[in-house]
Protein backbone atom coordinates (compact mmCIF):
# COMPACT_ATOMS: atom_id res chain seq x y z
CA UNK A 1 0.00 0.00 0.00
CA UNK A 2 1.70 3.17 -1.18
CA UNK A 3 1.46 6.76 -0.26
CA UNK A 4 -1.83 8.31 -1.03
CA UNK A 5 -0.18 12.33 -1.90
CA UNK A 6 -1.78 15.80 -1.37
CA UNK A 7 -4.72 14.60 -0.31
CA UNK A 8 -7.06 14.97 3.30
CA UNK A 9 -9.82 12.03 3.25
CA UNK A 10 -9.74 8.46 1.50
CA UNK A 11 -12.28 5.82 0.46
CA UNK A 12 -10.73 2.41 0.26
CA UNK A 13 -7.22 3.44 0.83
CA UNK A 14 -7.12 6.21 -1.93
CA UNK A 15 -8.47 9.74 -2.80
CA UNK A 16 -12.01 9.47 -4.64
CA UNK A 17 -13.29 13.03 -5.07
CA UNK A 18 -17.26 12.64 -6.59
CA UNK A 19 -19.60 15.21 -7.75
CA UNK A 20 -20.95 17.94 -4.75
CA UNK A 21 -24.57 17.23 -3.77
CA UNK A 22 -25.24 20.63 -3.78
CA UNK A 23 -28.04 21.90 -5.89
CA UNK A 24 -27.32 25.11 -8.47
CA UNK A 25 -29.00 27.48 -6.01
CA UNK A 26 -27.01 26.27 -2.88
CA UNK A 27 -23.65 26.74 -5.22
CA UNK A 28 -24.71 30.09 -6.10
CA UNK A 29 -25.32 31.04 -3.21
CA UNK A 30 -21.91 29.62 -2.03
CA UNK A 31 -20.32 30.97 -4.21
CA UNK A 32 -21.37 34.73 -3.69
CA UNK A 33 -21.32 34.07 0.11
CA UNK A 34 -17.40 33.41 -0.06
CA UNK A 35 -16.81 35.97 -2.50
CA UNK A 36 -17.83 38.51 0.10
CA UNK A 37 -16.15 36.83 3.31
CA UNK A 38 -12.82 35.09 1.52
CA UNK A 39 -10.42 38.25 0.48
CA UNK A 40 -8.53 35.45 -1.26
CA UNK A 41 -11.75 33.64 -3.43
CA UNK A 42 -11.92 34.17 -6.50
CA UNK A 43 -15.06 33.12 -9.10
CA UNK A 44 -15.87 30.55 -10.62
CA UNK A 45 -16.04 28.31 -7.67
CA UNK A 46 -14.93 24.20 -8.60
CA UNK A 47 -16.46 21.62 -5.70
CA UNK A 48 -15.84 17.86 -5.44
CA UNK A 49 -17.20 15.96 -2.55
CA UNK A 50 -14.81 13.84 -0.57
CA UNK A 51 -16.24 10.19 0.08
CA UNK A 52 -19.10 9.29 2.27
CA UNK A 53 -17.78 7.67 5.65
CA UNK A 54 -16.71 11.50 7.49
CA UNK A 55 -19.53 12.39 9.81
CA UNK A 56 -19.56 15.99 8.78
CA UNK A 57 -19.58 16.30 5.12
CA UNK A 58 -16.20 17.51 3.68
CA UNK A 59 -15.55 19.45 0.16
CA UNK A 60 -12.67 20.68 -2.11
CA UNK A 61 -13.03 23.83 -3.21
CA UNK A 62 -10.93 25.06 -5.77
CA UNK A 63 -10.70 29.05 -7.40
CA UNK A 64 -8.49 30.39 -9.88
CA UNK A 65 -6.39 31.67 -6.74
CA UNK A 66 -6.48 28.76 -3.93
CA UNK A 67 -7.63 25.47 -2.39
CA UNK A 68 -9.92 25.22 0.05
CA UNK A 69 -11.68 22.68 2.56
CA UNK A 70 -15.14 22.74 3.06
CA UNK A 71 -16.64 20.80 6.66
CA UNK A 72 -20.33 21.61 7.04
CA UNK A 73 -22.69 19.62 9.77
CA UNK A 74 -24.76 17.24 7.38
CA UNK A 75 -28.48 17.78 6.23
CA UNK A 76 -31.59 16.26 8.92
CA UNK A 77 -32.30 15.59 12.19
CA UNK A 78 -28.53 15.57 14.65
CA UNK A 79 -28.16 14.49 17.42
CA UNK A 80 -27.41 16.52 20.65
CA UNK A 81 -23.69 17.37 20.72
CA UNK A 82 -22.85 15.72 17.62
CA UNK A 83 -21.54 17.15 14.45
CA UNK A 84 -20.38 20.40 16.26
CA UNK A 85 -18.23 22.14 13.19
CA UNK A 86 -18.05 25.22 15.33
CA UNK A 87 -16.19 23.46 17.62
CA UNK A 88 -13.55 21.92 15.49
CA UNK A 89 -13.23 25.31 14.32
CA UNK A 90 -12.57 26.96 17.86
CA UNK A 91 -10.10 24.40 18.71
CA UNK A 92 -8.40 24.33 15.27
CA UNK A 93 -8.00 28.04 15.44
CA UNK A 94 -6.83 28.04 19.00
CA UNK A 95 -4.38 25.79 18.80
CA UNK A 96 -2.61 26.66 15.19
CA UNK A 97 -2.09 29.80 17.00
CA UNK A 98 -0.27 27.81 19.53
CA UNK A 99 2.13 26.19 17.70
CA UNK A 100 0.11 22.89 16.86
CA UNK A 101 0.04 21.90 13.10
CA UNK A 102 -3.72 22.31 12.68
CA UNK A 103 -5.34 23.53 9.17
CA UNK A 104 -5.56 27.07 8.99
CA UNK A 105 -9.37 28.05 9.53
CA UNK A 106 -10.23 30.83 7.96
CA UNK A 107 -13.83 31.13 8.49
CA UNK A 108 -16.91 30.00 10.53
CA UNK A 109 -20.50 30.46 9.11
CA UNK A 110 -23.26 29.51 11.08
CA UNK A 111 -26.12 31.54 8.93
CA UNK A 112 -27.78 27.60 7.59
CA UNK A 113 -29.32 30.16 4.90
CA UNK A 114 -26.34 30.13 2.98
CA UNK A 115 -25.98 26.14 2.38
CA UNK A 116 -28.61 24.68 4.59
CA UNK A 117 -26.10 23.94 7.64
CA UNK A 118 -23.70 25.59 9.73
CA UNK A 119 -20.32 24.88 7.36
CA UNK A 120 -16.47 26.47 7.72
CA UNK A 121 -14.05 26.83 5.62
CA UNK A 122 -10.15 25.83 6.26
CA UNK A 123 -6.80 25.64 3.90
CA UNK A 124 -6.10 22.81 2.04
CA UNK A 125 -3.18 21.21 3.42
CA UNK A 126 -0.94 19.21 0.47
CA UNK A 127 1.06 16.54 2.27
CA UNK A 128 1.22 12.86 2.49
CA UNK A 129 -1.10 10.66 4.71
CA UNK A 130 0.06 7.48 5.57
CA UNK A 131 -2.66 4.79 5.32
CA UNK A 132 -0.79 1.47 6.34
CA UNK A 133 0.24 2.01 10.00
CA UNK A 134 2.98 -0.97 9.31
CA UNK A 135 4.55 1.84 6.78
CA UNK A 136 5.96 -1.14 4.05
CA UNK A 137 6.89 2.34 1.80
CA UNK A 138 9.79 3.95 4.95
CA UNK A 139 12.89 2.24 5.98
CA UNK A 140 13.25 1.15 9.76
CA UNK A 141 15.07 4.90 10.80
CA UNK A 142 12.31 6.61 8.69
CA UNK A 143 9.55 4.81 10.57
CA UNK A 144 11.02 5.48 13.42
CA UNK A 145 10.72 9.49 12.67
CA UNK A 146 7.25 9.06 11.63
CA UNK A 147 5.88 7.17 14.85
CA UNK A 148 8.45 9.76 16.70
CA UNK A 149 6.48 12.36 15.42
CA UNK A 150 3.06 11.32 16.20
CA UNK A 151 4.84 10.75 19.66
CA UNK A 152 6.04 14.44 20.39
CA UNK A 153 3.02 16.04 18.51
CA UNK A 154 0.62 14.05 20.92
CA UNK A 155 2.46 15.44 23.75
CA UNK A 156 3.31 18.99 22.83
CA UNK A 157 -0.81 19.22 22.43
CA UNK A 158 -1.21 17.82 25.94
CA UNK A 159 1.31 20.05 27.50
CA UNK A 160 -0.89 23.28 25.87
CA UNK A 161 -2.61 24.82 28.76
CA UNK A 162 -6.60 25.37 27.53
CA UNK A 163 -6.97 28.67 29.62
CA UNK A 164 -3.86 29.87 28.08
CA UNK A 165 -5.55 29.61 24.54
CA UNK A 166 -8.84 30.46 25.30
CA UNK A 167 -10.31 26.77 25.71
CA UNK A 168 -10.88 26.78 29.58
CA UNK A 169 -14.45 25.94 28.73
CA UNK A 170 -14.46 23.48 26.12
CA UNK A 171 -15.22 20.69 28.22
CA UNK A 172 -15.73 19.69 31.46
CA UNK A 173 -12.46 19.21 33.78
CA UNK A 174 -11.93 15.90 35.57
CA UNK A 175 -14.38 12.17 35.29
CA UNK A 176 -13.32 12.29 31.59
CA UNK A 177 -13.85 8.74 31.12
CA UNK A 178 -17.06 8.19 32.65
CA UNK A 179 -18.47 11.25 30.66
CA UNK A 180 -17.39 10.09 27.37
CA UNK A 181 -18.36 6.34 28.07
CA UNK A 182 -22.02 8.04 29.15
CA UNK A 183 -21.57 10.08 25.97
CA UNK A 184 -21.59 7.08 23.44
CA UNK A 185 -23.47 4.67 25.26
CA UNK A 186 -26.78 7.41 25.11
CA UNK A 187 -25.49 8.26 21.61
CA UNK A 188 -25.64 4.31 20.76
CA UNK A 189 -28.90 3.91 21.99
CA UNK A 190 -30.63 6.83 20.53
CA UNK A 191 -29.40 5.83 16.83
CA UNK A 192 -29.37 1.91 17.26
CA UNK A 193 -32.15 0.47 15.17
CA UNK A 194 -32.34 -2.63 16.37
CA UNK A 195 -31.15 -4.91 19.30
CA UNK A 196 -27.48 -6.31 19.18
CA UNK A 197 -27.04 -8.34 22.19
CA UNK A 198 -23.24 -8.08 21.81
CA UNK A 199 -23.37 -4.31 21.59
CA UNK A 200 -25.43 -4.16 25.21
CA UNK A 201 -23.27 -6.89 26.68
CA UNK A 202 -20.08 -4.22 25.68
CA UNK A 203 -22.11 -1.36 27.11
CA UNK A 204 -22.45 -3.04 30.39
CA UNK A 205 -18.63 -4.37 30.41
CA UNK A 206 -17.75 -1.12 30.03
CA UNK A 207 -19.59 1.08 32.63
CA UNK A 208 -18.60 -1.62 35.16
CA UNK A 209 -14.92 -1.48 34.47
CA UNK A 210 -14.06 2.52 34.08
CA UNK A 211 -10.53 3.10 34.99
CA UNK A 212 -9.48 5.37 37.35
CA UNK A 213 -9.36 8.72 36.61
CA UNK A 214 -6.45 11.25 38.21
CA UNK A 215 -7.96 14.69 37.17
CA UNK A 216 -5.25 15.35 34.66
CA UNK A 217 -6.70 17.94 31.94
CA UNK A 218 -5.63 18.85 29.25
CA UNK A 219 -6.96 19.03 24.83
CA UNK A 220 -7.36 15.82 23.95
CA UNK A 221 -7.72 15.32 20.35
CA UNK A 222 -9.95 12.04 20.34
CA UNK A 223 -8.89 10.43 17.32
CA UNK A 224 -5.94 10.53 17.00
CA UNK A 225 -4.10 8.30 14.50
CA UNK A 226 -1.82 7.62 11.70
CA UNK A 227 -4.20 8.35 9.10
CA UNK A 228 -5.35 11.77 10.30
CA UNK A 229 -1.95 13.22 10.35
CA UNK A 230 -0.63 14.47 7.43
CA UNK A 231 3.49 14.45 6.68
CA UNK A 232 5.90 16.54 4.79
CA UNK A 233 7.01 13.61 2.34
CA UNK A 234 10.28 14.36 2.34
CA UNK A 235 11.21 15.61 6.01
CA UNK A 236 8.54 13.31 7.71
CA UNK A 237 7.00 16.01 9.97
CA UNK A 238 3.44 16.57 10.89
CA UNK A 239 1.93 19.54 8.94
CA UNK A 240 -1.57 19.02 10.40
CA UNK A 241 -3.79 17.47 12.94
CA UNK A 242 -7.28 16.30 10.74
CA UNK A 243 -10.65 15.73 12.34
CA UNK A 244 -11.12 17.44 15.66
CA UNK A 245 -14.98 16.59 15.83
CA UNK A 246 -14.48 14.68 19.43
CA UNK A 247 -12.09 17.02 20.52
CA UNK A 248 -12.70 18.20 24.15
CA UNK A 249 -11.17 18.71 27.47
CA UNK A 250 -10.54 15.44 28.99
CA UNK A 251 -7.39 12.85 30.13
CA UNK A 252 -4.02 12.79 28.06
CA UNK A 253 -4.34 8.95 28.19
CA UNK A 254 -6.93 8.47 26.48
CA UNK A 255 -5.60 9.69 23.16
CA UNK A 256 -2.61 7.28 24.08
CA UNK A 257 -4.81 4.40 24.30
CA UNK A 258 -6.20 5.33 21.16
CA UNK A 259 -2.92 5.53 19.52
CA UNK A 260 -1.78 2.37 20.59
CA UNK A 261 -5.19 0.95 19.34
CA UNK A 262 -3.38 -0.02 15.71
CA UNK A 263 -1.44 -2.47 17.90
CA UNK A 264 -4.14 -4.33 18.37
CA UNK A 265 -6.10 -4.05 15.01
CA UNK A 266 -6.38 -6.89 12.98
CA UNK A 267 -4.90 -6.07 9.61
CA UNK A 268 -7.70 -4.95 7.52
CA UNK A 269 -9.40 -2.30 4.71
CA UNK A 270 -11.47 -1.15 7.40
CA UNK A 271 -9.32 -0.04 10.58
CA UNK A 272 -5.55 -1.41 9.76
CA UNK A 273 -3.70 -2.53 12.15
CA UNK A 274 -0.44 -4.21 13.53
CA UNK A 275 -2.03 -7.03 15.11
Amino acid sequence: MGLIRFTIWRLANRLFPVMHDFDNFRLKRLEIYLSEHLESFSRPLEILKFPDGQSNPTYLLSSPKAKYVLRRQPDGTLLPSAHAVDREFRVMNALNGAGIPTPRCLHLCENEDVIGTMFFIMEFVEGTIFWNPALPELNNDQRARVYGQMNQVLADLHSVQPKSIGLADFGKPGNYFARQTDRWVRQYQQSATETIEEMDCLTQWLLENLPVDDGTTCVVHGDYRLDNLIFDAERLEILAILDWELSTLGNPLADIAYQCMQLRFPDNDILPGLG
